[in-house]
């Protein structure tokens, strides 16, 4: 019985050991839930602000620039100055020219037109005067 004894007294102080152990763990799981942890964060707080104000300068410096670039833009000019009088001077060079050949054209044709006028009266006195002197033929051709 001996061994029994051995055996009953190593189980008794085994359990005995894992009770103690067990309470050991119940008082530090109490106090793991009663403790508030308390981060500190002044450090993360001075980073995410030095990092906030470098943001913030960025976005200036982006505005400042898109502002510059929209102000020359709007001044900016496509061509040179002296292309577009150039080309304002070939314009009117162009109409005016335009506007003379119509009008010499109209002259033309009231030129032509006078010129068959008076083509037409000396032809029609021409025939007159020629019948006149040639009764013969004035009377064949009637």
């Amino acid at each position: 019985m001996s061994k029994i004894e051995e055996i009953t007294e190593i189980l008794v102080n085994e359990i005995e050991s894992f009770e103690k152990d067990i309470s050991k763990l119940e008082t530090i799981s109490d106090k793991l839930s009663n403790a508030k942890i308390n981060i500190d964060l002044k450090e993360y707080k001075l980073i995410i602000e030095s990092h906030q104000q470098r943001m913030n300068e960025i976005v200036n410096s982006q505005e400042r620039f898109l502002n510059r670039f929209e102000r020359l833009l709007k001044k900016a000019k496509i061509y040179p100055n002296w292309v577009v009088i150039a080309f304002i001077g070939m314009l009117l060079l162009m109409f005016g020219s335009l506007f003379f050949i119509y009008k010499s054209n109209q002259k033309i044709s009231e030129i032509e037109k006078t010129a068959y006028q008076k083509g037409l009266m000396e032809y029609k006195g021409w025939i007159n005067t020629f019948f006149d002197n040639n009764s013969k033929s004035k009377k064949t051709f009637e």
